[in-house]
C-alpha cells in the first residue's frame, strides 16, 4: 500500500466508499492507475441520453468526462482529509463522439502544495475526440 491509501479516492477505489453520483451518470470505471508516472485510465459509456440533436455525444458530457479524469488523477495523489476542486478546464473538441464506449487517459503535469495541473484525452477506438487541460486546487475537507 502506498502513502496515499487513506485518501478519499483510494477508499472509493477499494469499495469502502460509494462513487460520486457523477461517476455513476458517466459510467466511469477506472481501469489503470500509475502514480509513479502520474497517469490514470478510465472507461466511460455514453448512452443515448448524452446525445445532442445531431445524434453525437453532447460536448458538455465530454467536458464532464474530461473533468472527472483530471480531478481523478489529482485525487489519487491526495492525503486523507484533502479534496480536489477544479479551478479551470480548457476543452478542445477534436471529432464528433458517438454514443457508446469512450476511453480516457489523464496525466498529472505538476502538483504543488495547493494547486495541481493535469491533462486528459478521450478516444473512441484509435480516434481522439476531445482533450483538456485543467488547473485544480487542493482543499482540506470541511471540518479539518
Amino acid at each position: 500500500m502506498h502513502e496515499f491509501s487513506g485518501g478519499w479516492f483510494w477508499r472509493m477505489h477499494r469499495g469502502e466508499l460509494p462513487p460520486p453520483p457523477v461517476s455513476l451518470l458517466l459510467k466511469q470505471r477506472i481501469v489503470r492507475i500509475d502514480l509513479e508516472r502520474g497517469e490514470l485510465d478510465a472507461d466511460f459509456e455514453a448512452d443515448a441520453s448524452f446525445a445532442n440533436p445531431a445524434g453525437h455525444v453532447q460536448g458538455g458530457m465530454l467536458a464532464a468526462m474530461l473533468d472527472a479524469l483530471t480531478a481523478s488523477v489529482v485525487d489519487a495523489t491526495l492525503q486523507a482529509g484533502e479534496r480536489v476542486a477544479s479551478l479551470s478546464l480548457n476543452v478542445s473538441f477534436l471529432k464528433a463522439a458517438q454514443v457508446g464506449p469512450i476511453q480516457g487517459r489523464a496525466h498529472l503535469v505538476r502538483k504543488g502544495r495547493t494547486v495541481a495541473h493535469a491533462g486528459a484525452e478521450l478516444v473512441q477506438g484509435d480516434i481522439a475526440v476531445a482533450s483538456a487541460t485543467a488547473v485544480c486546487m487542493v482543499v482540506p475537507q470541511a471540518g479539518r
